[in-house]
């Protein structure tokens, strides 16, 4: 069956739009991070609201300097999204400072503070601007719990969240993106070297497999249990005591 990806573009993009209309929003405001999901809710965001801003966040990592911002500003270009940029180098390494004062700080304690500062810095533009918070997250992320409790996790909306790592890279080439996003290996740019299938010890084609036709190794199918159930909480809101 052949998937007709003008009528989900449509589909999206009304999405996009009655939630801004809803809000009284002005525009929107996404994390540019020269990725795959980042790339596909920026076409999406700027194909629904002209005033849609990118914003490239690099913190911590090399890599933030260097691939990844040439990546987010060639999609930028490409789709004619403003872009800015928000160096949060300064404030990652002091956050490691003032935390370590009072904690003796995990290397996953560390790795989770560049997605929360970086959620931090978008929802301080979105604030100053009357924005949303465009989310990039995608479905393969979210049934494995691989990302960052109120880091990338957070937003006010999400026009991608029901696609799979696969099917991002087929609406990806459906708008002829940039070679250099199609070809990257998926990361979260947390630290040079670092990649997604190398952190979860999976790849996403086996995930993707098990969520869109239920088959998988039994191998694969232990590393997505576990992944899954342990990362619970993080799709749900937090408990809150009521009478």
């Amino acid at each position: 069956m052949n998937r007709d990806y003008e009528l989900e573009i449509t589909k999206r993009v009304d999405f996009i739009r009655r939630v801004l209309n809803d809000s009284g929003a002005s525009g929107i405001v996404f994390g540019n991070s020269g990725g795959k999901d980042a790339a596909l809710v920026g076409i999406l965001c700027k194909l629904a609201c002209d005033n849609t801003v990118g914003i490239i966040l690099p913190c911590g990592s090399s890599r933030n300097y260097g691939e990844d911002k040439a990546d987010a500003l060639e999609v930028a270009e490409r789709f004619g999204i403003e872009t800015r940029v928000v160096d949060l180098g300064k404030v990652f390494a002091e956050m490691k400072i003032a935390a370590g004062e009072a904690v003796g700080l995990t290397d996953d304690a560390v790795a989770n503070i560049a997605p929360r500062l970086r959620m931090t810095a978008l929802y301080t533009v979105a604030a100053s601007e009357g924005r949303l918070v465009a989310g990039t997250g995608n479905r393969s992320e979210r049934h494995m719990g691989y990302f960052t409790k109120w880091g990338d996790g957070g937003c006010d909306f999400n026009p991608i969240a029901d696609l799979t790592v696969t099917e991002i890279y087929e609406f990806l080439r459906h708008f002829n993106a940039p070679e250099s996003i199609l070809q990257k290996a998926p990361s979260a740019g947390l630290y040079d070297g670092q990649t997604d299938e190398a952190d979860m010890g999976i790849s996403y084609k086996s995930i993707d497999d098990f969520l869109l036709y239920g088959t998988a190794s039994p191998e694969d199918a232990a590393i997505i249990e576990r992944y899954h159930s342990r990362s619970e909480h993080k799709r749900r809101m937090p408990e809150v005591y009521e009478e």
